[in-house]
């Protein structure tokens, strides 16, 4: 059967899990795990995205994040590439790192965030890494010690989920470091994690018929049901707006014509305008540096320059994109 393509839209909690191939390390030192987390953090300021937990094993990772200004295969691409890039270069080593894919679990973050923090953060434990639950909060390759206060790293959102347990910091880490403790007797959870299992849990007693459900998401019949919703209605501005669509809509955003979008000029209107087009046309609408430079006369590498600079445009205008893409 094939893969049902992933749930990737900004705003929506994400279990993440990579493993490497035929179950090999792909951390085999703390070197190879310093670089991983120094691209992680850099990754999540860059691209404002949120990090609740994470935790490395040696043949695999979990991480739980929240992008918000992007998609999450281009933050995954990101890091996963540079990562093995180096991790070959430092061993001496070529091909493939990790096993197929990346594994992404869209989450119902109301009623899940907890449970996968808790779930995450006990996988040291789980694994034998750590002897017990005062060694894994001091241990660095988790985000666990984060939330202790015992590990720095500005890039976890630690505080906001301190606060979902008290006000005060040492109040909240003692209920959270009870939380965790309490989950230690629960083992593996294959339900928060996959095995083929219908995690939008969707039939319920005395019901003649099943409640929708779907593989890809953690979460209730009525969550699914409206991810469902909001992916197609997402879907279906995707399919209309084709990159000459997306252009015009550019052009009359920015009050210029097409022969002064596609032209090369200094001026700053312009130059920003082609660089917010590249911008959505490969981050939120998918398409390929390649088709977007065919499209515009640029060199792919032209057009990553483009995307970045166009990342920044939206950072200082939030609302620009969604503008943009506002049907009509």
């Amino acid at each position: 059967m094939p893969r049902q393509p992933r749930l990737d839209i900004p705003g929506l909690l994400q279990h993440v899990i990579v493993r490497g191939i035929e179950r090999r390390p792909i951390f085999r030192d703390d070197g190879d795990r310093h670089d991983f987390v120094k691209r992680l953090s850099t990754l999540l300021d860059e691209t404002g995205t949120d990090c609740f937990a994470w935790a490395l094993i040696p043949n695999h990772f979990h991480l739980l994040l929240k992008p918000k200004r992007c998609d999450l295969k281009h933050f995954m691409h990101r890091l996963l590439t540079g990562y093995v890039v180096n991790f070959n270069r430092r061993h001496n080593r070529s091909g493939h790192l990790f096993h197929n894919r990346y594994k992404s679990i869209v989450c119902e973050e109301d009623v899940y965030l907890l449970e996968l923090i808790r779930y995450i953060h006990l996988n040291p434990l789980r694994a034998g890494l750590v002897k017990d639950l005062e060694a894994l909060g001091h241990f660095p390759w988790c985000g666990h010690g984060v939330m202790l206060g015992n590990i720095k790293m500005r890039t976890q959102n630690a505080s906001e989920v301190l606060a979902l347990f008290a006000n005060h910091p040492t109040a909240a880490r003692k209920l959270y470091w009870q939380f965790v403790a309490d989950g230690v007797a629960q083992g593996n959870r294959s339900e928060l994690v996959g095995g083929g299992l219908k995690r939008s849990c969707t039939h319920q007693p005395h019901e003649d018929e099943p409640r929708a459900f779907d593989e890809r998401i953690l979460g209730s019949a009525d969550f699914v049901e409206t991810l469902r919703n909001d992916n197609h209605l997402r879907a279906r501005i995707e399919i209309r707006l084709d990159l000459t669509t997306l252009a015009d809509r550019v052009a009359n955003h920015f009050d210029i014509n097409l022969d002064q979008l596609f032209g090369r000029s200094r001026d700053q209107t312009r130059r920003e305008a082609r660089d917010l087009f590249c911008y959505i046309a490969v981050r939120q609408l998918g398409y390929k540096g390649t088709q977007v430079g065919k499209t515009m006369g640029l060199q792919r590498a032209a057009v990553s320059h483009a995307v970045k600079r166009g990342e920044l445009i939206t950072r200082q205008e939030p609302e620009i994109v969604a503008t943009i893409l506002a049907p009509d």
